[in-house]
């Protein structure tokens, strides 16, 4: 199917910008996933953009996922709560002290529950942490309702936006 979709830029040049969200529910626990695992990559990314159109990795096999997970730029942290995996952040470094948020979400039973706006909040710190000058984002109108909204309520600043059209998928793939 072909659809008009808008892809947003955003930015945080100062750790000073960031509007951080501090409340988590209790349970949450957020953990660096520090071993390579080409399984996890996939489920993490399967579960949480299966809903939004996430389908450029759909097709990847068992040794793409591994050369992504054992990229030494890639940091990437994974939201629990009361044990359950809910959500994940990725982080690579980039050139001239850029950090992208690569991704970003939820899986889908943790949506409106509050927790976007914390993660979001430690996923820009560790961004600093990890000696940013710039940290960068993009989301796309296909994304979920509150990804904008929560980008710039934690003080990104929207910095380009374009409109095109784009071949998709007949259905959202989701994490099956």
């Amino acid at each position: 199917m072909r659809l008009e979709v808008t892809t947003y830029y955003l930015e945080m040049t100062s750790p000073m910008a960031l509007r951080p969200k501090r409340e988590a529910p209790e349970g949450f626990l957020l953990m660096k996933a520090e071993i390579p695992s080409a399984e996890f990559q996939r489920f993490l990314y399967r579960s949480v953009g299966g809903p939004w159109y996430w389908y450029e990795k759909a097709h990847w096999g068992y040794e793409e996922w591994l050369a992504y997970a054992q990229n030494p730029r890639l940091h990437t942290w994974v939201a629990y709560l009361r044990g359950t995996p809910a959500g994940y952040f990725q982080l690579e470094l980039q050139p001239e002290a850029n950090v992208e948020i690569v991704y970003f979400g939820l899986l889908p039973q943790f949506c409106g529950m509050g927790l976007g706006g914390h993660l979001l909040t430690r996923a820009l710190e560790e961004a600093w942490r990890l000696g940013a000058g710039r940290v960068w984002v993009h989301t796309c109108s296909l994304d979920s309702p509150a990804a904008l909204a929560n980008y710039q309520a934690r003080g990104m600043r929207l910095y380009h936006s374009e409109t095109r059209l784009l071949e998709l998928p007949d259905e959202k793939l989701g994490p099956w």
